[in-house]
């Protein structure tokens, strides 16, 4: 959660101390332990588990706010749009050679757009290729219009299992603001419909700190919510970026959102209002009851293998076909008539590619898991770094220490991870993080429950070209 009044040194010193203690030049070989070390134990990093993201680039609009890999069309190639989904899907799972998927997140752009036949389409090349397990969770973004909710239905029976339903807001005046295309009773009614298909299995999507919004509005409009959500619910704070409307809006004077102080007061008060209705906070921005967290997200925030297809996706996974041993960090050709293109040439649409070295997958691991109130547990911690502890990386510097004094962080017989008050100033105690995880850290505020957004804008980069096929 971005809160700027909270202040203080990201654990920019986690980085340094890792480099210090002998992993500077070392890649990150995640089956190797220690000499002699039975690796066949080390079941998480080698996994051949995974989860898989599929982007759906399409809107009919663009959100005020939004600056993600989105693209108006009105005249979409869905045969092509399916055929290339379902071919990227079999590549990349044939080049991690994966042998089960255990969650699948449908994201975009808006993919509640897409006929419930692509969906069922990915799901069973997936099953093909390496197999979706029987209790994978299915999870699709839904735009609560009056067409997304006719289709919820064919979703299901599609194969989806969980819906994510971009709610923003119950106000319709900020809904016109944001520049979203549905109002409040067509949030209710989507909702409705959505907990009746999937009792349980539904999140609710709000932003809070819009332009105008007083403490006092945000904690009714939550307590109204609150009678109509399912057991999951998502906070995202909006934030400025650059490029979009809002940000012009805002600059110009025409628009103002709320001060530090009060946005932070209304993260507080929610999670206040949220854990007196008991619903239980496990990630910075999520909060759930009954058991109901998102399993998929939570293979980002464990540093999970993840495939991700379409454009602009973002994954990490080992190539294991042509022999790899190092997870890389990947990133899908962002516009969606090139990923076709090369798709169709290659098999994939991959536009770069990056070996991940032991530091950074160690920040990743760091930065990501420091997001969960579970926080980083030592048995979790030596699967990446069996032989170098958390207790040794950060328990002898003096900047974790200052923080652990301050109440911010705890360092115990557990593992690391924030304090309450911590978790609410996240932002302020994390570093820089290198590319490979700066995307996963920005809320989604268009439609998904995930902060681990797996596309992003931004200018292209050079292609890097392999034929897998």
């Amino acid at each position: 959660m971005r809160l700027a009044a909270a202040s203080g040194a990201l654990l920019k010193c986690l980085p340094c101390l890792v480099r210090s203690r002998g992993f500077s030049e070392v890649s990150c070989r995640e089956f190797s332990g220690l000499p002699g070390e039975d690796v066949q134990a080390k079941s998480h990093p080698q996994s051949k588990e995974a989860s898989l993201y599929v982007h759906w680039p399409y809107c009919l609009r663009r959100c005020s706010y939004c600056n993600f890999n989105k693209y108006i069309s009105r005249s979409v190639n869905h045969v092509d749009m399916t055929t290339c989904l379902q071919r990227e899907t079999e590549t990349l799972l044939r080049l991690s050679q994966v042998s089960s998927i255990t969650s699948v997140f449908f994201g975009g752009g808006t993919p509640s757009l897409a006929p419930p036949s692509t969906v069922a389409s990915v799901l069973e090349t997936i099953a093909k290729q390496a197999g979706l397990r029987v209790d994978a969770e299915v999870t699709l973004e839904v735009n609560p219009t009056p067409m997304g909710v006719a289709k919820l239905a064919d979703f299901l029976h599609a194969g989806v299992n969980r819906f994510s339903v971009g709610v923003q807001s119950l106000r319709d005046e900020d809904l016109r603001v944001l520049g979203r295309d549905h109002n409040s009773q067509h949030a209710l009614r989507t909702v409705e419909e959505a907990r009746r298909l999937c009792p349980g299995r539904v999140s609710v999507d709000v932003i809070f700190g819009r332009p105008g919004q007083s403490l006092a509005c945000w904690e009714a409009e939550l307590d109204e919510l609150l009678l109509v959500c399912d057991d999951h619910v998502s906070l995202y704070q909006l934030t400025l970026e650059r490029g979009t409307h809002l940000f012009r809006q805002v600059q110009a004077g025409q628009l103002s959102l709320p001060g530090d102080e009060v946005m932070a007061r209304m993260y507080e008060s929610a999670r206040r209002i949220l854990g007196e209705r008991g619903f239980l906070q496990y990630e910075v921005s999520n909060f759930a009851r009954n058991g109901a967290v998102s399993s998929h997200n939570l293979t980002y925030w464990r540093a999970g293998e993840f495939l991700g297809v379409g454009p602009g996706a973002h994954g990490r996974f080992v190539p294991r076909e042509k022999g790899g041993v190092f997870r890389e960090a990947r990133t899908q050709t962002l516009e969606p008539d090139v990923w076709m293109a090369e798709v169709k040439r290659w098999g994939h649409g991959t536009r770069r590619r990056v070996e991940l070295s032991h530091v950074e997958l160690l920040e990743e691991v760091l930065v990501m898991g420091l997001r969960l109130t579970e926080g980083i547990s030592h048995q979790h911690w030596n699967l990446f770094s069996p032989g170098l502890g958390l207790q040794q990386v950060v328990g002898e510097s003096a900047e974790v220490q200052a923080f652990l004094e301050r109440g911010l962080l705890v360092l115990d017989h557990r593992g690391l991870r924030c304090s309450w008050e911590g978790l609410a100033v996240l932002d302020s105690l994390l570093p820089p993080c290198s590319w490979s995880c700066r995307h996963m850290l920005r809320p989604r505020r268009c439609k998904g429950s995930a902060p681990r957004g797996s596309s992003e804008g931004g200018g292209g980069v050079q292609r890097e070209v392999e034929e897998l096929a």
